[in-house]
């Protein structure tokens, strides 16, 4: 008789950290009730920061598509909420979900043309898209040109009259995006097209002789990266109610950040994008006030994980005790 045996994805530890996560997102839901107004809004940017490096790790450390351009997507995001919520009429929190979609389908013709670039042209080809979008909004008069533009109040109400509630509601929305975010990159990992994507990972070619469709998955992966992107640029500059061009498109913050904790955390990994937030957070609150030596502090950083640790601070956790929180492999179990 043949070998009765299971696949699963979980192990005790993977169930240990779904119950520890499920409270640790019960005491950020009850958050606006324990924490103070400037808390809620270093959270809200925290949770935009981990969305953007997830993101970026599920386009580079799983797709192999290295981009340095991603805040074409943030800022195409954050002027897709203006133009809709001040043109349209439309409340800002549904214009959050309609810049997703506008990126998305923006994203489709670009695609193919990007995908005609390898390795380092690629991203060039990326970053090169990054200042088209940028020189483009700037020439949009409507939308403030060069100099930006803010929301206004009238737009601000229409979230919530009442302003205590409108912060909770918008922190709120950066919970759902970081928390939906997750789930999609975790159950895509677990789909055929994370195994497709593995594969690819691992050798292209390889994967192709054995029909994997290389270019679809791509594909898939980019746009859905975009959109994503987009409505994390939309909540973004919805919290600061201020967009310009240059704070729009700005290739420090919205793509040097998102790598140095993509890097920092562990490239490769459901984990690392999380771990590496919390570390470049808790470095920018402590060294913040040294102005420029913030930022030096931040590279040499970088530069000491990259020697010591190239595979990121939790993937040395991986490899020194072989714990994994979030199993994205099929594991085969056979009866006892």
């Amino acid at each position: 008789m043949a070998a009765q045996y299971s696949i699963e994805h979980s192990t005790r530890a993977s169930r240990i950290t779904a119950l520890f996560g499920a409270m640790v997102l019960v005491g950020l839901v009850a958050a606006p009730w324990w924490a103070g107004r400037a808390d809620i809004r270093l959270l809200g940017e925290m949770f935009s920061f981990a969305v953007l490096a997830s993101l970026w790790n599920l386009l580079a450390g799983y797709a192999g598509l290295v981009s340095v351009g991603q805040q074409a997507y943030v800022g195409f995001g954050g002027y897709v909420l203006f133009a809709f919520a001040t043109f349209l009429g439309m409340n800002p929190l549904a214009a959050i979900l309609a810049a997703g979609i506008a990126g998305a389908l923006i994203a489709l013709p670009i695609a193919p043309v990007l995908f005609r670039l390898q390795g380092a042209y690629f991203a060039i080809g990326t970053w090169v898209l990054a200042e088209v979008f940028r020189l483009s909004f700037a020439q949009v008069s409507s939308l403030g040109g060069g100099s930006g533009a803010s929301l206004s109040a009238g737009v601000v109400a229409d979230i919530a009259a009442d302003r205590a509630f409108r912060e909770t509601l918008v922190y709120w929305t950066a919970l759902a995006l970081l928390v939906g975010t997750l789930a999609f990159v975790v159950l895509l990992l677990r789909s055929r097209t994370g195994l497709a994507l593995t594969a690819l990972r691992d050798s292209e070619l390889a994967s192709e002789s054995l029909g994997i469709d290389s270019w679809r998955t791509k594909l898939f992966v980019y746009v859905s990266v975009a959109g994503l992107t987009s409505m994390t640029g939309a909540f973004i500059f919805l919290q600061k109610l201020r967009i310009s061009p240059d704070a729009a498109f700005n290739v420090n913050d919205w793509t040097a950040y998102v790598i140095f904790i993509a890097v920092i955390g562990g490239i490769g990994t459901i984990e690392g994008p999380i771990i590496g937030t919390i570390l470049f957070f808790l470095l920018r609150e402590a060294l913040a006030e040294l102005g420029t030596t913030y930022l030096m502090i931040l590279g040499a950083v970088a530069i000491v994980v990259m020697l010591r640790a190239p595979k990121g601070v939790w993937g040395l956790v991986v490899e020194r005790t072989g714990l994994t929180l979030v199993p994205i492999r099929r594991r085969v179990r056979f009866p006892d």
